[in-house]
């Protein structure tokens, strides 16, 4: 596998696939074969075996809503995980703002929200060479037209539901693609600060107190911001920093 190449912008190519497993799965196969380049980005109208974080699924109706995957080349130590996994997560922010409004927030570490539900989620995984970080595989799922939801997803929401409107959600796609590339030369040319600061300005209940879950412990705490490396820091009795799978917040 040589070194791969950063000069092709998100979205090119951009592939529709009518039915497939993961779009996340599809995008590691034709890394692995060799085949995919950065900016390459499949968009599928179905998945039936779509993927969330920690192991979950994402559930979501065909046709209706945005599932797809690029291939990025990160440019970062393998450290900087969470700098790419912010930089995804504004852009997201970024693009369903522009339909949504100003209650449109990122919940930590990169799902997007709109109120206190859910609009869409990230799943990053990534192929490593010792310590090369070679490939990040972006996979993006954005609730768009569904209205009727699986009753075992607790608070989610689409952008039908939210301005009461039907959109092409393949077009919705590129859309979300151009907001990543642009995100994505941000951080190329040394803008983690800013989107970092960015990323916390818009942070889901960020100076408000939150319920997280700790195993079987229940605690009340208040988001204090985020850490360069992804830690959530919060204070309560005393300040406290968790890493990603540590804690649950719990939403009311």
């Amino acid at each position: 596998m040589s070194h791969p190449r950063q000069d092709a912008p998100i979205g090119h190519p951009y592939i529709i696939l009518p039915t497939i497993d993961s779009t996340n799965n599809y995008a590691m196969r034709q890394i692995q074969a060799g085949l995919a380049n950065h900016g390459a980005t499949w968009f599928a109208l179905e998945q039936t075996a779509g993927k969330g974080q920690r192991g979950k699924s994402w559930l979501t109706t065909p046709n209706q809503n945005i599932m797809l995957s690029s291939v990025i080349v990160p440019g970062l130590l393998p450290s900087r995980q969470f700098w790419l996994s912010a930089t995804v997560a504004l852009a997201c922010y970024d693009f369903y703002k522009r339909y949504a409004g100003d209650e449109t927030a990122i919940k930590w570490p990169n799902d997007v929200y709109w109120r206190d539900r859910k609009a869409g989620g990230i799943l990053i995984e990534n192929v490593f060479r010792g310590t090369d970080w070679l490939f990040a595989v972006v996979g993006i799922g954005i609730n768009v037209n569904q209205v009727v939801f699986d009753p075992s997803l607790p608070n989610p929401v689409s952008l039908k539901q939210i301005t009461g409107k039907d959109f092409d959600a393949a077009e919705l796609g590129k859309e979300l693609c151009q907001a990543l590339e642009h995100r994505y030369r941000q951080l190329q040319s040394g803008g983690f600060e800013t989107i970092m600061q960015e990323y916390q300005q818009v942070l889901y209940k960020l100076h408000q107190p939150v319920t997280l879950k700790k195993g079987v412990v229940l605690f009340e705490t208040t988001i204090m911001g985020v850490s360069d490396n992804g830690q959530l820091l919060t204070k309560d009795v005393m300040e406290r920093a968790f890493d990603f799978g540590e804690v649950e917040m719990l939403i009311r």
